[in-house]
């Protein structure tokens, strides 16, 4: 998702080979990765456990300064 003012873009990323394309399953291991709205490397933010419902909707503060996200463990 892209920050409101429009200089960042925020995704969540899994390890390649973990999901389908196109899949957005819970409980999986991700990363939140930043990177320019025009392109180029990505950079880290966190990694988590997490996946469907970490960032589902928009989670950026309105002045594009922080990032809201969900990160959770399972209990046995």
């Amino acid at each position: 998702m892209k920050s409101p003012d429009g200089v960042l873009v925020a995704y969540l990323a899994y390890r390649k080979g973990d999901i389908a394309p196109g899949d957005r399953p819970a409980n999986k291991n991700a990363e939140i990765r930043l990177m320019d709205s025009e392109g180029g490397p990505y950079r880290t933010l966190a990694k988590l456990f997490g996946g469907q419902g970490t960032i589902n909707v928009n989670s950026w503060s309105p002045d594009s300064s922080r990032l809201a996200f969900v990160s959770y463990r399972l209990h046995a």
